[in-house]
């Protein structure tokens, strides 16, 4: 114990260094300029207007070192240890320690709450790839079983269906507030059927989320042809259903369809043995924090947010409330505060991050694109409400290039976004994209150091 004050305090200057030079290399990121769109992601959209959600295949983009950076504030604010659940799970997984409950090799599970761009899996679709080729695969996760809107889709899925009356959260039409995991209802009856393709083999695990309720009917899931299960969804009253299964063999195509009287379904999980992450992305076409704080009803998703047990919640709203100042000024903060209350009284051991919009253009006179100024505001009032509610914050509008991105963007050959100036074309997501992943990295590196100093410290007081 003579040398445990000279060891502690070289201990604790060494950490207060490194962590000093971690956040000093983590800069903030200027936008590019126009000239080095196609070096930093070597993809090129077609030259006519698109659907803003269209997909494609693309190679993956330099790394996002090669574009030109400022050293200013960090854009993952993961202080006071926000992040720090979502961490250890996730350095777990790159351990490949088994889960203590299950025995099975370590999960990450990340739930991603979003608008529009997340609908069409865009920058969601290339995050949840960068983390899986660095943590490992452990299944696409959780998908609907049709398409609310024709430009839903997800990375690596082909998703077809018929027969079934669907109604979004975004829509206000399921008035007892029941949406599930993913914020759509299905309500099928008759030949209502679903095909779910997964392009990248290899799930064995397989869960449908639906509703028990009073007459309930009854539906089959089939997994390459064989039949995995025949669920009643009756129920003396409404509450959440889940029907999981295990295929003997991998499966590459599942099929729900309805056999007897009317069911409502949420969604399915797919998932492979792992360890690794899966990315859950959950858009709604014209979403905005209200679903989460006021939509969902609240009992009926704490229990469905419980179920998926995930390690981190990420909240990305912002853009479709931009269109209201008065909203974004006087309310939108309360509503915030709720969904992020309501997330954590669902899974108090979750970590919760806010992701801020993207920068969202307008045109004024004399045709110029500028930012719209309650974009900024939004950002500012989900970095102080994030840092004051115990979450982690990522700003994406600084991100991107901060005031006048969108601008830049459409100027650019080839364009990163569409002339809404709301909806990046899969470029200009993969480079957000990018940027996220390479922040979780840095901030994992951090969250790394600090427990191996602390258990160094630790060591040596015993």
């Amino acid at each position: 114990m003579q040398g445990f004050p000279l060891q502690t305090g070289l201990t604790i200057a060494t950490l207060g260094l490194l962590l000093a030079g971690t956040r000093l290399v983590a800069p903030a990121i200027k936008g590019p300029e126009p000239a080095q769109f196609t070096a930093i992601v070597d993809f090129a959209p077609e030259r006519v207007p698109l659907s803003p959600l269209s997909r494609r295949s693309e190679p993956e983009p330099p790394p996002v070192s090669r574009i030109k950076l400022r050293a200013t504030a960090t854009l993952l604010d993961d202080s006071a240890g926000a992040l720090d659940h979502f961490y250890q799970a996730l350095w777990r997984t790159e351990k490949r320690e088994q889960d203590a409950a299950s025995q099975s090799p370590a999960v990450t599970h990340i739930v991603h709450y979003g608008d529009s761009p997340t609908t069409a899996d865009l920058i969601t679709g290339d995050i949840r790839s960068q983390l899986q080729k660095r943590f490992g695969d452990a299944g696409h996760g959780f998908v609907l079983v049709a398409k609310p809107w024709a430009w839903y889709q997800h990375t690596g899925v082909q998703l077809s269906a018929s027969g079934w009356q669907m109604s979004p959260a975004s829509h206000f039409e399921a008035h007892d507030g029941m949406f599930g995991l993913g914020g759509v209802s299905f309500v099928g009856s008759g030949s209502a059927h679903s095909n779910i393709v997964f392009q990248n083999k290899g799930h064995s695990a397989f869960e449908v989320w639906f509703l028990h309720q009073p007459g309930g009917g009854v539906f089959t899931l089939t997994a390459d042809g064989r039949t995995l299960g025949r669920i009643d969804t009756a129920g003396d009253s409404k509450s959440p259903g889940f029907a999981a299964f295990r295929a003997e063999l991998p499966a590459d195509e599942l099929e729900i369809r309805v056999e007897q009287g009317s069911v409502r379904l949420f969604g399915l999980s797919a998932e492979k043995t792992g360890p690794g992450v899966v990315y859950d992305s959950l858009g709604l076409n014209g979403a905005s924090i209200t679903v989460l704080s006021r939509m969902f009803n609240q009992a009926h998703w704490a229990e469905e947010l419980s179920h998926r047990h995930p390690d981190l919640v990420i909240v990305n709203y912002g853009t479709n409330e931009a269109d209201f100042a008065a909203f974004v000024d006087r309310q939108y903060e309360k509503e915030l505060r709720e969904a992020i209350r309501r997330i954590h009284a669902a899974v108090p051991g979750a970590s919760v991050l806010v992701m801020g919009p993207m920068d969202r253009g307008q045109r004024v006179g004399g045709g110029d694109v500028e930012t719209m100024p309650t974009i900024p505001r939004i950002v500012e009032v989900q970095k102080r409400v994030a840092k004051e509610t115990g979450c982690g914050f990522f700003d994406t509008f600084t991100a991107m290039g901060g005031e006048g991105t969108m601008a830049r963007w459409y100027a650019a050959q080839p364009r990163l976004v569409s002339a809404d100036f709301i909806h990046p074309y899969p470029a200009g997501g993969k480079m957000i994209a990018t940027i996220f992943t390479k922040e979780v990295a840095a901030g994992l590196n951090r969250f790394k150091l600090r427990q191996t100093v602390q258990n160094r410290i630790t060591g040596a007081v015993r």
